[in-house]
């Protein structure tokens, strides 16, 4: 995907890449999430002998979001081979609705909307009593942390699940970062115990909207990859990605205020210093 090859007049920004994960099943049955075609531990030796695995989540869906999500791989796979997969398009089988709303939100260099921060922001803003936030790589530009932040100091209950080790040694210090001014506004950070990786992407506004993909709330997912994100409306789906993040709980420990001030100086000195580097990774 996007390579960069000067010799077949391909100059591409290395910088860009497609972050996507969509699997499109006789354009009847889609799977769109946080997962990649890899087993769990990126089949790296030094990750299994640890225990280290990545934890996701996919959505299957069927209906007519389907060939939504058919028509964003199509366009992806013509630009990479200028082959046109519109006579497959025009295969429509018959496709059912079921009961909840959904609409697909690709989003990247080609949509200078920049779709994803656009919506997460607005439904962030749109909260009243809670917002759950699942990112394994939470490193916001100002506009998403102070939605955040600002939610929390309305009153809205906010959470953020993150890893306890991140896989990424700057992401993950730049992400740290952010923590003071994210506990000092009230919202509560829950750490996935590591060696695992938390690696899901989704969150959850109040009993009514939930938002699944391949989207980091990071300013690289916003500006320079490619991401496709799934808006889900209604209560049963939400109820059905809390009980998720009820286990994601289960499993982590939550960051005080108190004991991340007490973290060592050094840890302070990489964390802001690779703030410097949000913008780059």
């Amino acid at each position: 995907m996007l390579p960069l090859r000067p010799v077949h007049g391909q100059w591409r920004r290395p910088d860009l890449r497609n972050h996507r994960k969509i699997m499109v099943i006789d354009g009847e049955v889609a799977f769109t999430g946080s997962q990649n075609l890899i087993e769990p531990s990126y089949n790296n030796p030094r990750h299994r002998k640890v225990g280290r695995e990545w934890v996701e989540l996919m959505a299957c869906l069927r209906g007519p979001i389907v060939t939504t999500l058919n028509v964003v791989f199509a366009t992806d796979w013509l630009s990479e081979t200028d082959e046109s997969l519109e006579e497959q398009l025009a295969h429509r089988p018959e496709l059912h609705a079921g009961n909840i709303t959904a609409q697909v939100v690709p989003s990247g260099p080609g949509f200078i909307t920049e779709n994803n921060l656009r919506l997460f922001n607005t439904l962030i803003y749109s909260a009243q009593h809670k917002i759950s936030i699942c990112s394994p790589y939470f490193v916001p530009d100002d506009s998403l942390l102070y939605a955040v932040t600002t939610a929390a100091q309305r009153g809205v209950d906010v959470e953020l699940f993150v890893s306890e080790k991140g896989d990424q040694f700057l992401v993950h210090h730049a992400q740290q970062s952010y923590y003071e001014a994210l506990l000092e506004a009230g919202v509560r950070i829950y750490l996935y115990k590591a060696p695992f990786v938390l690696h899901a992407k989704h969150f959850t506004i109040d009993n009514e909207v939930a938002v699944l993909g391949s989207s980091n709330m990071d300013m690289r997912s916003f500006s320079l990859n490619l991401e496709v994100s799934v808006m889900l409306l209604g209560e049963d789906i939400v109820r059905r990605i809390s009980t998720v993040e009820d286990t994601y709980r289960g499993i982590s420990r939550e960051l005080t205020l108190e004991d991340w001030m007490k973290r060592p100086m050094g840890v302070k000195y990489v964390d802001n210093v690779a703030r410097l580097t949000a913008t780059l990774q």
